[in-house]
């Protein structure tokens, strides 16, 4: 016989935080990861975050508070936004744990400092991340695995790009950001072919710089664009042979 209504109870569910602050630093797409100090995972490398403070806390502002505690980075200086809820049975040996993540995909970001419950807070490559040699907490490698998918598809559709140059910069300093996230090389000629293309994404800053060898570098600046139409699409890597038994 089913359960009534009445006497149906909901389980306990905690609910947290968790944050992907990515960045570049030099030509290297990094992600911030801190050292857990307490358990679970005690030594763990994980993403910074936590549970709600109390039921009248916002997520947003929970998402704020927490990476000034870990990291010591004021969030609301740059673009937070949502990327998913994580909520799977078993993500988190102390119960039930529903998990919001907020990523932010920001350039000229400091050192972190670790605070609070975190024994230390890092830059971390993403690539170490992806590949298994730096382990996370938890379902932390399903969430940056995810947060970096969001940002190169961003990448593609969005000026974000320009974000990570200077005020003026020119076509191989655009296409070494986009190397560094998508993790991929590029031909120059198809690259400076795409991005000349779509309307409103760089413009010309009237100016050359000088280099070593050969006709000076043209200089460009981000253009009024808010969307890449058309976008530029990632180069297909091609997959890995099938081994022959």
């Amino acid at each position: 016989m089913a359960d009534t209504a009445s006497e149906w109870e909901p389980p306990a569910l905690l609910v947290a935080v968790d944050l992907v602050i990515l960045t570049l630093r030099g030509s290297v797409f990094h992600v911030l990861l801190v050292e857990r100090g307490i358990e679970p995972f005690q030594g763990r490398q994980a993403l910074p975050g936590g549970f709600l403070n109390h039921e009248g806390e916002d997520l947003f502002d929970a998402a704020l508070r927490e990476l000034k505690e870990e990291a010591d980075l004021d969030g609301s200086r740059f673009h937070l936004e949502q990327l998913g809820a994580y909520g799977a049975p078993g993500r988190d040996p102390r119960g039930r744990v529903l998990s919001v993540a907020y990523l932010a995909i920001t350039p000229a970001l400091p050192e972190p400092v670790a605070g609070t419950d975190a024994a230390g807070a890092s830059w971390t490559p993403v690539e170490q991340v992806l590949s298994g040699s730096v382990p996370l907490a938890f379902d932390h490698l399903q969430i940056v695995s995810d947060a970096v998918e969001r940002a190169r598809s961003k990448l593609e559709h969005t000026p974000l790009a320009t974000a990570f140059c200077g005020a003026t910069f020119t076509i191989a300093e655009l296409q070494r950001v986009y190397e560094a996230v998508w993790d991929v090389r590029m031909d120059e000629r198809n690259f400076y072919r795409k991005v000349q293309r779509v309307p409103g994404f760089i413009e010309p800053a009237g100016s050359n710089r000088a280099v070593t060898r050969g006709r000076p570098a043209r200089m460009f600046r981000a253009g009024p664009a808010t969307a890449l139409l058309p976008p530029i699409t990632r180069p297909e890597v091609p997959s890995r042979p099938e081994e022959v038994e």
